[in-house]
């Protein structure tokens, strides 16, 4: 098989495990209440990039936050993602004041947190990063419903194909909603703002 080929039936995989994800979290039941925490993600405590040592999860509850899997190196999806994120906030202004995202790597072996804060430090400084080992992460991709694939290039490098979503979830730990990749503005701005009105 060809490398091209390799690329094409990888996007394909990668197309339908998004697919497969974004189905599983529509028909959750009881998105958006505490209990649905339990049957979608769970627990975690990961390093942290910007102030050091770790976050726990358990200290989120309390306030709307958002995850994001992807890597810093990352042609086009994670960008975007971060971006229109990142303007999402600014454009909510004070009423985000309290809402975190959480860009989590897929890509540990080349986002150490040097890396991942010079990343972020073009975007809205509500986004910071979090890092799982290599042990920590396929646990937690499959927590969290997440597809994460190396693809390896023909320059000995490689690229990762992942599910482009924003996860959302309320002030009580909650799962709300996602994001979809490139999703509408408008869409986008509602989802954000729906989340931060719950009580």
């Amino acid at each position: 098989m060809t490398n091209k080929m390799r690329l094409t039936v990888a996007g394909i995989t990668a197309f339908f495990a998004v697919i497969f994800a974004v189905l599983v979290i529509e028909f959750l039941p009881n998105q958006g209440d505490a209990s649905s925490a339990v049957q979608f993600g769970a627990p975690f405590q990961l390093a942290a990039a910007r102030e050091g040592g770790t976050l726990n999860s358990k200290d989120l509850v309390g306030k709307p936050y958002g995850l994001f899997f992807g890597y810093t190196h990352c042609p086009e999806v994670c960008p975007t993602t971060i971006s229109d994120m990142s303007a999402a906030l600014a454009e909510l202004g004070d009423k985000a004041k309290d809402f975190r995202l959480f860009f989590i790597t897929i890509d540990p072996e080349r986002d150490t947190a040097a890396a991942m804060n010079d990343y972020l430090s073009n975007f809205d400084k509500r986004i910071e990063a979090l890092i799982p080992t290599l042990d920590e992460l396929p646990k937690l991709a499959k927590d969290f419903h997440v597809f994460y694939e190396k693809i390896p290039s023909e320059d000995g490098n490689y690229t990762m194909n992942h599910t482009a979503l924003v996860f959302l979830f309320n002030a009580k730990g909650g799962f709300a909603s996602t994001i979809a990749y490139d999703e509408n503005k408008a869409n986008r701005l509602v989802k954000l703002q729906k989340l931060l009105a719950a009580k």
